[in-house]
């Protein structure tokens, strides 16, 4: 049985910096207008009284492949940064429960 390795993205931490986009358009060449991942942004907007609501949100699109040349040659995932984790489907699902919110696993 094969191992199925995925994206466990934190957006809880995720502050905006879009380095995931910058390392992803450089380390694959993408062309301007195309992402292999993208960072939305969802907010800002007022909850109640003083409470905001206002989150990043990096996408994996149909070009990532998880670094898949990078990952053979035992290297990550260029887009890693600190709200961002690579490995097998199940270890990352595990993390994702205790985390409880704000936190997704893309798994191409």
């Amino acid at each position: 049985m094969t191992t199925r390795n995925g994206l466990l993205i934190d957006y809880e931490y995720c502050t905006g910096c879009h380095s995931c986009e910058v390392a992803c358009k450089n380390e694959h060449n993408i062309p301007r207008g195309k992402w292999g991942i993208k960072l939305t942004e969802v907010g800002p907007w007022q909850v109640t009284g003083d409470k905001w609501e206002w989150n990043y949100v990096a996408v994996p699109t149909v070009l990532c492949d998880l670094c898949e040349d990078r990952v053979a040659n035992g290297e990550k995932p260029a887009c890693l940064g600190q709200c961002m984790e690579y490995g097998p489907v199940e270890e990352l699902a595990k993390k994702m429960a205790e985390k409880g919110k704000k936190v997704t696993i893309f798994a191409p």
